[in-house]
């Protein structure tokens, strides 16, 4: 029943919300940073922008789990080097956010060394927005390019993926085995 409920292709509905972060994060971690500055505790200031790292990094992994999923059938209709490019990226950005979320929860102590990494992770949402436009730029061109879509909206690649699945055979290749 919960499969029927979510969307088909699950990963360009997945994708929106690591996109929605990488944008956010920058405000919300020299927000924090400011807000500290002023005399905001700094558990409290940079709790926010921890939680947001946390998020996006979990909606990273849960963006390039969807890609791979999706990867198969998206072959049948995009040649390789594209595909690769983009997964390259994405998984890069995963493992980018993944450091920067390690600095930002750092950023949770106190004294020098959380203030050191609370502008450590500040920093690391620039690193972040640069890698994100990679994997967005990457996956735009696959779809708006590459023709990735009609892997799910033609029947050529309803085909190709029915074909991929069944081992290699078509219905058609069946029929004619009859």
């Amino acid at each position: 029943m919960l499969a029927s409920l979510l969307p088909n292709p699950l990963h360009p509905a997945v994708v929106h919300l690591p996109i929605a972060l990488t944008v956010l994060l920058p405000p919300f971690a020299f927000g924090a940073l400011w807000a500290i500055h002023k005399g905001a505790r700094p558990l409290k200031a940079w709790g926010l922008a921890a939680s947001l790292f946390a998020a996006l990094t979990l909606s990273s992994w849960v963006a390039v789990e969807t890609g791979e999923q999706a990867d198969e059938r998206v072959e049948s209709v995009v040649a390789e080097a594209p595909i690769e490019t983009h997964e390259e990226a994405a998984e890069a950005f995963l493992l980018v956010s993944l450091a920067v979320l390690g600095v930002a929860l750092v950023g949770l102590r106190g004294g020098k060394i959380g203030q050191a990494a609370r502008i450590a992770g500040a920093a690391g949402t620039l690193v972040l927005f640069a890698a994100g436009w990679q994997v967005g730029h990457s996956g735009g061109a696959l779809v708006y390019e590459h023709g990735a879509a009609t892997a799910y909206t033609s029947s050529a690649g309803t085909q190709a993926a029915d074909v991929r699945r069944s081992g290699g055979r078509s219905e058609e290749d069946e029929e004619n085995e009859k």
